[in-house]
């Protein structure tokens, strides 16, 4: 198994040290890509960006055929080129696109926080979300796979938060197609699979994925702590595989298959 989507101490919102990682690593017969935040231009300077030479020069010791070096890249319309040319430019295994930050009336919001809410109902929200990822995927055409597709559904401020396919399917459904054409991976995210309802929620997306031609998915915990490392992967197997989906990590940015 490959956990591909977690964080370190080079992420604003994680301590978690690498011999930790290692030490899960080995007890638990886990491949771990590492995934470090880098939301480039956040609205609070300093947050969610990191030296990356630096996080090379400390790691790249540790990099073996079950340590990979990756990020976790943040995709907004006003800071594409430079993100392509971090992509080119470091020797990452692996580029996890993600969408933490939307742009509405000229103005950026974190997804995390309340403020968002503000601007309409779950239903404008939502769809704008999924509008916006669909933007952000084709202009980012450089990542290797799409994370958490139901991030807000972790922090909408909606009495219900949960994602129901059948009510955004034609919102959602211009990503899944995308991603499928061009031949990317969709990350099977489990931070929120503690709820039997998120499963059976999520799973209809990923089967449509497979509908539209998708073949590749990468599965991530999203872990910030140790004790996380790898958590529902057996969920997250068990729906790529109703899903007749392969279940892929990245290494030197090429697709590997688990065997």
């Amino acid at each position: 198994m490959f956990d591909s989507h977690i964080h370190t101490k080079f992420s604003t919102d994680s301590k978690m040290d690498i011999k930790q990682v290692l030490d899960v690593s080995e007890k638990n017969d886990i491949g771990i890509v590492i995934t470090e935040h880098l939301d480039l231009n956040f609205m609070r300077p300093g947050e969610f960006i990191f030296n990356i030479d630096k996080y090379f020069k400390e790691y790249s010791k540790y990099r073996n055929s079950k340590l990979l070096l990756g990020i976790e890249m943040g995709m907004r319309p006003d800071c594409i080129e430079e993100n392509r040319k971090i992509s080119k430019e470091y020797p990452f295994d692996f580029v996890l696109g993600s969408v933490h930050v939307v742009k509405m009336n000229n103005i950026y919001y974190d997804i995390y926080n309340k403020e968002l809410y503000y601007n309409g109902s779950k239903t404008d929200i939502f769809i704008y979300y999924f509008n916006y990822i669909f933007r952000c995927i084709k202009e980012h055409n450089y990542i290797d796979s799409l994370a958490h597709i139901d991030y807000i559904a972790r922090y909408a401020k909606f009495h219900d938060k949960e994602i129901y396919y059948e009510e955004y399917r034609e919102y959602i459904d211009p990503t899944l197609k995308l991603l499928a054409d061009s031949g990317k991976a969709i990350e099977i995210n489990t931070r929120r699979f503690t709820q039997k309802k998120v499963l059976e929620n999520m799973i209809k997306i990923f089967k449509r994925f497979k509908e539209l031609g998708g073949k590749f998915v990468t599965i991530g915990s999203d872990a910030h702590i140790n004790k996380n490392i790898g958590n529902y992967y057996k969920e997250a197997k068990e729906i790529a595989d109703q899903c007749n989906l392969n279940i892929v990590y990245f290494k030197n940015r090429k697709v590997q298959y688990l065997k």
